[in-house]
């Protein structure tokens, strides 16, 4: 899912600061590590690993519990492979995003016989929402952290956002805006944000408007201002590395709606043939029309 792949993307930018917050200790020299592992290869799409100090940090984000095979067998499929390739101690910790259904078990353990793994779970809207707040790479997750005052917590996330450096506040505004969506109506994300932040679009419009405002020279967008072009080809090279000119040269034609639909769509790619099918499919829409 889309909202597990960008919190693969924030502990991937900003992977001291996640490595810190689950361990509960300062972390200050982390290195991100490829998520393909050998032996049968597997692509781990919603998954980061970290090496610290002597150990490797698995961290899986999750909107569900639900998987195919299940969490458990897979977390210990993930230690064996892992240990096999780098021959270090492995802290493994799920980070799950929203609660489960009423009565479900939410495991912790592999075992089968003499087999037994075991791993760290830990439950955002358990989180006390104070380190999220006073972070900005934790930021995003803040909203959903525990509250009895669901509203009066996202008042102050928005807060927060508006008083970040203007450099930093659109990114993290689109991220935290996109988490927000899984547990807050997107009507009341827009009443909030719409300030200083996302006058229009709940998500893009305003990163594009402040982006213009800041003027900024981009040699690689030929010169266009828009500071919402310049978060989408960022997001576009971390998902799936260089864009080639021709790709670049397109991107600028894109409206403002048509950025927004990119922005939330590019959450899922893995390669540029994925850029290419969503190109194809606006394509499709103006021969319709």
């Amino acid at each position: 899912m889309s909202f597990d792949n960008l919190c693969k993307l924030l502990s991937e930018k900003h992977p001291a600061t996640f490595a810190s917050w689950v361990l509960g200790t300062p972390q200050t020299s982390v290195k991100v590590l490829k998520t393909e592992l050998s032996i049968e290869p597997i692509r781990a799409d919603y998954v980061t690993f970290l090496q610290l100090q002597g150990r490797i940090l698995h961290l899986e984000f999750q909107t569900k519990l639900e998987s195919t095979p299940p969490l458990p067998l897979r977390m210990l499929d993930y230690w064996v492979r892992l240990y096999r390739l780098y021959r270090l101690p492995i802290t493994q910790v799920v980070v799950l995003l929203l609660p489960p259904a009423a009565e479900t078990v939410i495991e912790t353990v592999f075992c089968v016989e003499t087999t037994r793994h075991e791993y760290r779970v830990i439950r955002l809207w358990e989180e006390n929402p104070e380190p999220f707040l006073n972070d900005p790479a934790l930021l995003p997750l803040a909203p959903l952290a525990a509250t009895t005052q669901p509203q009066g917590l996202l008042q102050q996330v928005v807060k927060k956002v508006s008083q970040l450096e203007p450099r930093q506040r659109p990114e993290i505004s689109a991220y935290t805006q996109i988490l927000a969506g899984l547990k807050y109506n997107q009507d009341l994300i827009r009443q909030l944000f719409r300030e200083g932040m996302m006058r229009e679009s709940v998500i893009y419009q305003e990163i594009l408007a402040e982006g213009e405002q800041l003027g900024e020279q981009r040699g690689e967008l030929r010169g266009r201002k828009a500071e919402g072009q310049l978060l989408i080809l960022r997001l576009l090279t971390r998902r799936v590395g260089e864009l080639p000119q021709e790709m670049l040269d397109r991107i600028e034609t894109l409206s403002l709606e048509q950025l927004e639909n990119l922005g939330e769509a590019l959450l899922d790619f893995q390669a540029i043939a994925d850029l290419e099918a969503w190109f194809g499919t606006l394509d499709i829409g103006v021969k319709m029309t």
